[in-house]
């Protein structure tokens, strides 16, 4: 009889198992968890225990040798157990695989000078950024690379940061290479699912093109993973391995001996600095953007938008904020409404007619006194997106005009229902929060008009300069692809926006060097938790004792949102080059441990 420790997919679990099948490192098996049948990986043969032990049902499938190597350094890296790390990777039942040889493409597209030479750099590099301007041609170059990857026999991974742009993609790659193209999502059915990875095991699909759980599919022979819009946060994960694909890309590529491709009209600062880059300037068909300011949403911007209807052109309107409000503040004493289980002020959904939390989901009719003062004023700050829809439909009434944010993008199927109504021209003014700035191409787009943009600027972030500045211009991008547009910016910081990339990213390398920021450094948070608030605070100051007064800690406390679905929160950041080795002895089932943090709420 063997035995053999099982780390149980999606858990920080190991239990010691027996079979008699000898098994290896790597393999997936089925085990029994208290009654129910579940997954576990083998990290390892062991000695016979003193206590009895289950037995291993059956072996499921081998992870290669490579995706061994991807999980263990998930694990170490993002302070993770091995059955998570293990647990965002999919399995195929069968481990026959039939080769698809053979397969000669020719794309027929023709590169422009500039294409060809971002094309032959980007084949030299390992990993290289394709720092081209929004409307440039940068899709032409990753067909094209694509199309000499998949004749040298070899696949692709083309990562996008939402699935609410992969539709466009898909469209343009199945044109392309046909059947071989396959998308994958988190929206994708189970059936669908299925079928996919029973075609990745028989090598019928060359290219994946998906958000970043599209990383972790049984896909060998890698050659080539492009990652578009790389400075997207979405390519973070908040859960639990809290991992970046962009990071992760980079690291599969060099255990499969493939290249990185990064894409974006506004790279990040530490990549731009890690990175040999090759800049695509100008737009494709050489238009070029008039750009104003404002400081108010003013006659100005409705002027501007009505001419652009009148046109027979469409306009496109970013604000950070969904919903009507993001606060209701009494007119008397100052205070929000606040939600009961978090931390936060609750937005105004006047559609519903009531106060909802954005982070919990709790929900109250809107009140008519105040619950503090009993005053019935109220003041509402922030105007969001279902806001300024209504006021639009007021002040142009004959315009058509809908939203995109996530209140009403619910599913992928109303993602591409909205966007193939704005390229047929059935929206006029399309009004939206980040979503909107991601990856879409319209040719009729004349306007683009970024409002609000402040409030992100003046966030508590080391980075929120570089996410204001990325922002405004991937929506500018929006407008002018095909003929000549306009963009207006709403700041009160003028000089900041209007000046260029190259600018801004030779001031902002420079702030960070002097203050130690990435990538000059790294940054480790760690969050603390429990319902009891003593609780949670014992947990920090543990750990704060046992690194000790070292100069790494940048800060210690309360979280920016002190309490979250009941649960109070503290956080503990570091800031340094050799963080790991330094909390290592410290780390326990007690904290939550996000490395390379992008959001420090």
């Amino acid at each position: 009889m063997n035995y053999f420790e099982i780390a149980i997919i999606n858990t920080p679990n190991i239990f010691t198992y027996q079979s008699d099948i000898a098994l290896k490192k790597g393999d997936v098996v089925e085990v029994e968890v208290k009654s129910k049948k579940t997954l576990g990986y083998v990290v390892n043969q062991t000695q016979k225990p003193s206590f009895k032990c289950k037995d291993i049902i059956k072996k499921i499938y081998q992870f290669s040798p490579q995706k061994q190597k991807i999980i263990d350094f998930i694990a170490k890296y993002y302070f993770c157990s091995i059955g998570e790390a293990a647990g965002l990777f999919y399995t195929v039942k069968s481990e026959k695989c039939k080769v698809k040889n053979g397969i000669n493409i020719d794309t027929n597209i023709q590169l422009t000078k500039k294409q060809q030479d971002a094309f032959e750099f980007l084949q030299k590099e390992d990993v290289a950024i394709l720092f081209g301007d929004t409307g440039s041609g940068k899709t032409e170059i990753y067909i094209k690379l694509i199309e000499k990857t998949i004749n040298e026999g070899k696949n692709v991974i083309f990562l996008l940061p939402e699935i609410a742009i992969t539709s466009q993609m898909q469209i343009r790659l199945k044109k392309v290479f046909g059947d071989i193209v396959e998308i994958w999502h988190s929206k994708i059915t189970k059936k669908k699912k299925e079928e996919i990875l029973a075609k990745i095991a028989n090598n019928e699909i060359k290219i994946i093109l998906g958000a970043r759980s599209a990383l972790f599919l049984p896909i060998e022979n890698i050659g080539l993973i492009i990652v578009d819009e790389e400075h997207d946060d979405s390519y973070k994960s908040e859960q639990t391995p809290k991992y970046n694909a962009k990071d992760l890309s980079i690291l599969i590529a060099k255990i499969y001996n493939a290249k990185v491709v990064l894409g974006s009209a506004t790279p990040l600062v530490s990549d731009l600095f890690k990175f040999k880059h090759f800049r695509l300037k100008g737009t494709y068909h050489n238009t070029k953007n008039k750009k104003y300011f404002t400081s108010a949403f003013d006659e100005f911007i409705i002027d501007k938008l009505k001419k652009t209807i009148e046109n027979k052109k469409q306009a496109i309107i970013f604000l950070p904020t969904r919903a009507n409000f993001k606060y209701m503040i009494c007119a008397s004493c100052a205070k929000a409404v606040k939600c009961p289980n978090c931390d936060v002020a609750m937005s105004v959904h006047k559609a519903k007619r009531a106060l909802i939390c954005h982070y919990c989901n709790f929900t109250k009719r809107i009140p008519n006194r105040c619950e503090y003062c009993s005053s019935e004023e109220f003041i509402n700050e922030r105007i969001g997106t279902s806001e300024l829809k209504e006021k639009l439909h007021s002040l142009l009434p004959n315009a058509k005009i809908e939203k995109f944010d996530r209140d009403v993008i619910t599913s992928k199927r109303k993602i591409d229902k909205i966007l193939k109504d704005f390229a047929n021209k059935k929206i006029d003014i399309l009004i939206g929060t980040q979503m909107l700035s991601k990856g879409h191409d319209y040719p009729d787009v004349a306007l683009s008009v970024v409002l609000d943009i402040d409030f992100i600027l003046n966030s508590a972030d080391y980075k929120a300069a570089e996410r204001a500045f990325a922002l405004a211009r991937q929506v500018e991008g929006r407008a002018g692809r095909v003929e000549d547009g306009e963009v207006i910016i709403q700041t009160l910081n003028k000089e900041f926006f209007n000046r260029s990339y190259e600018e801004f990213y030779k001031e902002e390398l420079k702030l960070r060097k002097e203050l130690n920021y990435p990538p000059f450094s790294r940054i480790i948070k760690i969050e603390f938790q429990d319902k009891d608030k003593t609780k949670a605070k014992e947990k920090m100051n543990n750990f704060l004792k046992c690194i000790g007064n070292i100069k790494e800690i940048v800060g210690f406390g309360e979280a920016a949102i002190f309490k979250i679905k009941n649960i109070y929160r503290y956080h503990v950041v570091l800031k340094g080059r050799n963080l790991h080795k330094l909390i290592y002895p410290c780390v326990n089932n007690e904290m939550k441990i996000d490395v390379d943090p992008v959001n420090f709420i």
